[in-house]
C-alpha cells in the first residue's frame, strides 16, 4: 500500500495531478484545496495517498495533510459517500469546517459540496458524530492570519472531557476552541477547566 509520494508535480488537472517520483508518474486525484496547496508544475512536492480499489477502477487518492486523509477515510465510511463525493466535500470545506459541522450537526453546511443532499449530508452529520474525537485537526489559523497549532496538552484535554460524559465530537470542539483563545503554554488544568467552560454554553 503506498502511503506518501515525495516527487516533482509534472502536470496538474481539474481534479488530479500527476506526480514524478523518480521517473514514475503517478496520477494521483485531489481535492481542489489539495491541488491548491501543493505548488506549481515543476515543484517538489510530497502528497499522502490512499488507495481505492473497486471492481472495475483502482485509483489513488491525494491529500496534502494527513488530517485531510483521515477525514477522506471517515467520510468514505458513511453508506452513499464513495471518494469523488468525500473529494467534493474537501474541496467545498477545510477539515476543521467539517469537524465543527459533524460536531454542531450542521448539515447544510456539508451539503455546500457538489454532489452532497440534505438527506445525504444528514446522514454523514449523524453517523460521524460519535467517531471524530481521534481526529486531528489542522493548524487553526486566529485572528490576524496567525496560525495556531494545537497544544500538546489538547489530546489529554479532549481525554479528559470523555471521562466526565462528553461526547468526542463535543469534546474535541470544546477544547479546540479552549486552545485557540489560551494560546501556548496553557497548561492541562486550565485547558481542561476553559474547555468545560466552552461545552457548557
Amino acid at each position: 500500500m503506498i502511503a506518501k509520494l515525495t516527487g516533482i508535480i509534472d502536470e496538474i488537472g481539474t481534479d488530479n495531478i500527476v506526480l514524478d517520483v523518480n521517473g514514475v508518474g503517478y496520477l494521483v486525484f485531489a481535492s481542489s484545496r489539495t491541488i491548491t496547496a501543493i505548488g506549481g508544475v515543476g515543484d517538489g512536492a510530497t502528497i499522502y495517498t490512499e488507495m481505492q480499489v473497486s471492481e472495475t477502477d483502482m485509483r489513488l487518492m491525494g491529500f496534502a495533510s494527513g488530517s485531510e486523509r483521515d477525514w477522506f477515510r471517515l467520510l468514505i465510511s458513511v453508506q452513499g459517500v464513495g471518494g469523488k463525493v468525500a473529494l467534493a466535500i474537501l474541496s467545498a470545506l477545510e477539515t476543521a469546517e467539517i469537524s465543527r459541522a459533524v460536531a454542531t450537526g450542521d448539515k447544510a453546511m456539508v451539503a455546500r459540496a457538489n454532489g452532497v443532499g440534505p438527506k445525504l449530508a444528514l446522514r454523514i452529520v449523524n453517523e460521524l458524530k460519535d467517531k471524530v474525537g481521534g481526529i486531528a485537526t489542522d493548524p487553526i489559523v486566529g485572528a490576524g492570519g496567525a496560525i495556531h497549532a494545537p497544544s500538546n496538552n489538547s489530546a489529554d484535554a479532549v481525554s479528559a472531557l470523555q471521562n466526565l460524559g462528553f461526547k468526542p465530537a463535543e469534546a474535541s470542539a470544546a477544547v479546540a476552541a479552549a486552545d485557540a483563545e489560551a494560546g501556548e503554554g496553557v497548561t492541562l488544568d486550565a485547558l481542561v477547566r476553559l474547555a468545560l467552560k466552552k461545552a457548557a454554553k
